[in-house]
């Protein structure tokens, strides 16, 4: 296929994208604010089942829940096309997490300041699994903002772990998160080569 100018026409890369957290953080609007395409959501309503399993004692007016997963679709610019599955947040479904983290290269976990210990575990998942990621801080409300350095304090991250203050309702805070994601992988990737590239020159003298 061939541009105006004859020129080959490079399709995007695309990259997968994991969007992770603990419940009611807002993953699925996260996904659904910023996707290019009808996104696929897998709520369900929560039935008297969850009662004792869920807590929704910090997010009482929600009524849905994920069971399997959220996915949306962004092109950041002609090059890169993004995929974005987000996860389900309850313990439960967390046999699910393997299957949606495969192949991904890098991921978004999503806080509320209000219950920051919600994501200790998918923090833990995702740095097990040496996957680079970076900390959404979602404000859910104006008078609920913290000063990201005591969100880092309480998340117990280390200093390289990028923190982005952000909105999940509004796409262009959206974007801004997954932009910051992007230049996390590549800096990483530039860091990778960089250590390989002096082995591989010895190998060949």
């Amino acid at each position: 296929m061939f541009g105006r100018s004859n020129e080959p026409v490079v399709p995007p890369i695309a990259v997968k994208v994991v969007v992770g957290g603990g419940f009611g953080v807002g993953k699925t609007t996260f996904v659904s604010a910023i996707s290019e395409i009808e996104p696929l959501i897998t709520e369900a309503e929560m039935t008297d089942r969850s009662i004792g399993i869920d807590d929704t004692s910090a997010v009482t007016g929600k009524t849905t829940t994920t069971v399997a997963l959220d996915f949306g679709r962004i092109t950041l610019d002609d090059a890169l096309l993004l995929y974005l599955f987000g996860t389900p947040g309850q313990d439960r479904f967390a046999f699910l997490w393997d299957d949606l983290v495969d192949g991904a290269l890098g991921a978004v976990v999503l806080v509320d300041t209000r219950r920051v210990e919600d994501c200790f575990r998918t923090i833990d998942y995702f740095e097990e699994r040496d996957l680079p990621f970076v900390i959404g801080v979602n404000v859910f409300e104006p008078g609920q903002r913290f000063a990201l350095d005591e969100v880092r304090e309480a998340l117990g991250v280390e200093p390289g772990v990028r923190l982005v203050e952000c909105d999940a309702r509004q796409r262009e805070s959206v974007k801004d998160v997954l932009v910051a994601l992007t230049e996390e992988v590549l800096a990483r990737r530039l860091n990778t080569d960089r250590a390989v590239a002096p082995g591989m020159r010895q190998e060949t003298w």
